[in-house]
């Protein structure tokens, strides 16, 4: 049996064992599965790598895509220089790891730009803060980083104001906040400013529209959420665990 998995905490908003399942069902994978394991810290690791039997991959979710690195054997030199790992390959219980929200959050982004450089404003400073760092410092696209003090970020969520708001064109939502089961929280922005000009991006996939995006869209912008990101970062971390 070849067993994958997803860590983090919580996990009840994840689709990610659903997505993978049906996909061994597919392709007629019978002695393949993927679970969730849910670690209270990531200190449990090393444990959950040496006790599971047969484990090839895992997906890192919130909120151990930063730290659990140092419980790593390896980093891919991406996922250095994101600073996040969001997939781990384990081969003879040796662990390396990797980055594919970058792919994910590249693919998600592109379609919508036209070819533009819009200021943005990142919400958010965790892992996928950082993967989406990584994509808009490589395209050029001139950003700054929300966080709830100034060590977290490039600002503070108080100075998220209609000027700011107005003059940033893209913005992303890499925070937690409207993910279910918390569906009634959003991030805390000045909505009446946002406008036909806006593109605005949830990496958040569950529910499908959060009040962030549902407010966006009321709003005239243009708006999509994480799920094309979910599906293109699996397959590249599917990709990671079955190379030869």
């Amino acid at each position: 049996m070849k067993r994958f998995g997803l860590i983090g905490k919580p996990l009840s908003h994840s689709f990610s064992q659903k997505w993978f399942t049906e996909k061994f069902q597919h392709e007629g994978l019978k002695a393949h599965r993927y679970d969730p394991f849910e670690l209270d810290a990531i200190e449990e690791f090393p444990q959950l790598i040496s006790s599971t039997k047969g484990l090839v991959g895992l997906n890192v979710t919130v909120p151990y895509k930063q730290t659990v690195i140092p419980f790593l054997d390896a980093v891919d030199p991406m996922a250095l220089a994101v600073g996040a790992v969001n997939t781990i390959h384990i081969v003879n219980g040796r662990t390396t790891g990797y980055n594919t929200d970058v792919l994910g959050f590249r693919s998600t982004l592109l379609p919508l730009l036209n070819g533009k450089k819009p200021r943005a404003l990142v919400l958010g400073s965790g892992g996928a803060s950082r993967a989406v760092a990584f994509v808009l410092r490589d395209l050029g696209i001139k950003f700054r980083v929300v966080g709830r003090t100034r060590e977290k970020g490039d600002l503070t969520w108080d100075l998220l104001d209609p000027i700011l708001i107005a003059v940033s064109p893209l913005i992303i939502n890499a925070t937690p906040l409207g993910m279910f089961p918390d569906v009634d929280t959003f991030p805390p922005l000045p909505y009446a400013s946002l406008g036909e000009k806006h593109v605005v991006i949830d990496l958040v996939y569950n529910p499908e529209e959060t009040l962030f995006l549902k407010k966006a869209r009321l709003q005239g912008a243009i708006t999509a959420n994480g799920v094309h990101m979910l599906h293109t970062q699996a397959e590249a971390s599917w990709g990671i665990w079955n190379a030869k």
